[in-house]
């Protein structure tokens, strides 16, 4: 398994020449547009922002109307830029505009590697395993398109000594009370080839009962699994761990007695995934009901008690088991640095208008509209008696409030030995920390003022 480097004296001298890379071409930036003052360097800067936040607006126009609104925002989301470029063409701005984003794509990307290297995630702690001898693994078929069939796992786990139960995708069951039945017929290993919510159910009675647990990336998306640093191209390789594994303590997630793994979602995204035809056609579902959950009669607020701070009024909340190194890292890809830092990870949204999107355009994670903290509990609360929640993808509904809390390395992850790792995720880019690493100042303390 690669493992990322430390931060010995070569990596803190390339943390250092990357960070004044990073400097040098931020300069570099300002030096462009100070010289193209006259010939259109603020015209660059100042339309290119007009142009960002034009389109913006545009998005919250399409996502939140409906009709000719709704059709005038898909114009001007895709005129602003064009139109930026038409200009820039004409002007004879191209090269400067050109040379401005390249002076700060490179700024941002030796920033984000000097900050990668200046402090690379902590390696899981692993311990050495003892292979199971009576493994249990509840398989899926219909996961991830049929993956279990595709790889051949019922037969490779088999062979390797695994009982394997198979679930009819016609007769749906309860996978937690399939997994006690197992333990009380003295299984000393529970795995899932499934999603994300089926393995959050298994993984809770293998924590009740202090048994290792298998994951098996047959999902779809496999977030779990790429945060355990599993191969999700082949999840028949996460099998290898029955003979050749090492063993992780990880948290555990809890949203009002039920365990997850990844993330609870209130709010809108919650409302989306409860209707029926969410699962045929997503991308449809969402665009037919925003509308309504954003500014229309289904808008729901949110309120939640952060450990102790609160959170009025929003549209969507996510907990997450354990921070994302950035809110940019929640859109499709993200990665977690760690599964057991005994932390969740909080992250608000409330956009209610057009100036707000353009401001979370432009600020990204330090826009008002965001809400980003870590906790040990989150109540959230609304003005019904139930609400829909999200948990780990799978659409429920819970009585307010809803409470939300982690059990600190209350699991026991079986993983592979030789396996792809997670790759260190971008940081976000702090110019303060850039310049103290650069210069070799001392790191400031976290809570002091930049």
């Amino acid at each position: 398994m690669g493992r990322t480097g430390g931060t010995g004296p070569d990596g803190g001298r390339a943390a250092r020449l990357l960070a004044r890379l990073a400097l040098l071409a931020l300069i570099g930036s300002l030096v462009v547009l100070l010289l193209a003052v006259g010939d259109g360097g603020l015209l660059v800067v100042g339309s290119g922002f007009l142009g960002l936040i034009l389109c913006a607006v545009g998005v919250w126009w399409f996502v939140a109307h409906r009709g000719a609104v709704r059709l005038l925002g898909v114009l001007l989301a895709v005129a602003a830029p064009v139109g930026v470029l038409v200009l820039f063409s004409h002007e004879g701005l191209w090269l400067t505009a050109l040379i401005l984003c390249l002076c700060w794509g490179a700024a941002l990307a030796c920033a984000r590697a000097a900050l990668r290297r200046s402090r690379p995630p902590r390696p899981p702690r692993a311990v050495p395993a003892t292979p199971p001898k009576r493994p249990v693994l509840i398989m899926n078929p219909k996961s991830g398109g049929g993956k279990v069939a595709r790889f051949g796992l019922v037969e490779r786990a088999e062979a390797l000594g695994a009982r394997v139960i198979l679930l009819d995708p016609s007769a749906p069951a309860d996978v937690a009370a399939l997994a006690r039945g197992a333990v009380a017929e003295g299984a000393d290993l529970l795995g899932v080839a499934g999603g994300d919510g089926t393995q959050a159910l298994v993984a809770a009675v293998a924590a009740e009962h202090d048994l290792p647990f298998l994951v098996i990336s047959a999902g779809t998306r496999n977030h779990f699994a790429m945060d355990l640093g599993l191969d999700r191209t082949d999840p028949s390789r996460c099998l290898d761990a029955l003979t050749d594994g090492e063993e992780l303590r990880i948290d555990l997630g809890d949203v009002a007695g039920r365990p997850f793994v990844n993330t609870v979602s209130f709010g809108v995204y919650a409302d989306v995934v409860q209707r029926p035809e969410y699962r045929d056609d997503k991308a449809g579902t969402v665009f037919t009901l925003m509308p309504d959950l954003l500014i229309g009669e289904g808008v729901r607020r949110l309120d939640a008690r952060v450990d102790g701070t609160p959170v009025s009024a929003q549209q969507a909340l996510l907990v997450s088991n354990n921070p994302y190194v950035s809110p940019d890292e929640l859109s499709g890809g993200g990665r977690r640095p760690s599964l057991d830092d005994g932390e969740l990870g909080v992250l608000g949204i409330r956009v209610e208008d057009a100036a707000q999107a353009a401001d979370l355009a432009v600020r990204g994670s330090q826009s008002t509209a965001l809400t980003v903290l870590t906790a040990h509990r989150v109540e959230v609360t609304a003005d019904t008696d139930e609400i829909p929640v999200a948990v780990d993808g799978e659409a429920l509904r819970m009585p307010t409030p809803v409470v939300c809390t982690l059990r600190p390395r209350a699991l026991r992850v079986l993983v592979p030995r030789d396996r792809p790792g997670v790759p260190a995720p971008a940081p976000s880019v702090r110019w303060r920390k850039v310049f103290d690493l650069a210069f070799g100042r001392r790191e400031r303390p976290a809570g002091e003022s930049h």
